[in-house]
């Protein structure tokens, strides 16, 4: 990681300590009302089950629901960026190929999605768990989940790549927690349009509790590597509670179903963009 990027990642870390909100610097009773939690649901507690608030508006297939792929929603790309989408033959999108053509690896190999994409596609029923040093969030896509590190420890500095990155939040205010995601591996697509990002890429999460029921839940992308500016693929992003029975569809990602699939929908190979793949025999 450059010298400039580890500056920059350690402004935003340093921001969160020191642009504390007003209300923190308020004292007594005012500060009490200030950074009061809504009425009907404890202060600092976004957990249980939750789902999007419209059905069908977390699946993001051209695109995440804030920022589609639609040609008037696109993000500030770098040159970097445009030239690193050459390679890039997404199916869904303004960029969308013919599927023999598609080389998108969480399609063609069922690789793990990565952050910001896990929120960016096919986002479900999403249930998030808190304890006292990190908080988990599982997700019903793929039965994939990951933990947020709320113990006071930093982003690191110069990370080995992992799918999901490393993880840590804090509490803005009784109703709203915030997660910084760094060291992501650059294999792995923004979304399933085919954006990109760098390995220096650092994700913003925010959860904030409107009442007992909702979540706004917000994204925000910064890495000049890629775009010239930060931008949100998902802005106050609706989400409802589940009631605490609720059970949800098994969605697993197997390789060998995969394979079938992609049989029939005539994926080829990612590399040459046919042939390719043969599935294993039905018993």
């Amino acid at each position: 990681m450059s010298r400039t990027l580890a500056v920059w990642i350690c402004g935003i870390v340093a921001t969160w300590i020191v642009a504390a909100p007003p209300a923190w610097a308020q004292t007594g009773a005012a500060k009490t009302a200030a950074s009061a939690a809504p009425a009907g649901f404890p202060r600092h507690d976004i957990s249980g089950t939750w789902t999007p608030e419209k059905e069908g508006s977390g699946i993001g297939g051209p695109g995440p629901y804030s920022a589609p792929s639609d040609g008037k929603h696109e993000p500030p790309y770098t040159a970097a960026a445009r030239e690193k989408m050459k390679d890039y033959r997404p199916g869904n999108g303004l960029y969308q190929v013919a599927p023999p053509l598609i080389n998108d690896p969480a399609v063609i190999y069922c690789d793990p999605q990565g952050v910001p994409r896990i929120d960016l596609y096919e986002l479900r029923d999403t249930h998030i768990t808190q304890e006292k040093e990190k908080t988990f969030i599982m997700y019903q896509y793929n039965h994939t989940w990951r933990e947020i590190w709320t113990d006071g420890r930093a982003l690191p500095k110069d990370p080995d790549p992992r799918w999901m990155g490393y993880s840590v939040g804090k509490w803005d205010d009784d109703a709203t927690f915030v997660a910084l995601t760094n060291g992501v591996d650059a294999r792995t697509w923004l979304d399933k349009s085919g954006r990109p990002h760098s390995e220096d890429m650092v994700v913003e999460e925010r959860w904030h509790r409107v009442s007992k029921d909702l979540l706004e839940f917000t994204v925000t992308i910064n890495d000049p590597t890629m775009y010239t500016a930060p931008w949100k693929p998902l802005d106050k992003f609706r989400m409802k509670l589940l009631p605490a029975s609720s059970e949800p569809i098994e969605m697993m990602c197997s390789i060998s179903e995969y394979m079938l699939y992609n049989e029939q929908m005539k994926f080829g190979n990612p590399t040459g963009g046919t042939g390719g793949q043969r599935p294993p025999k039905r018993q």
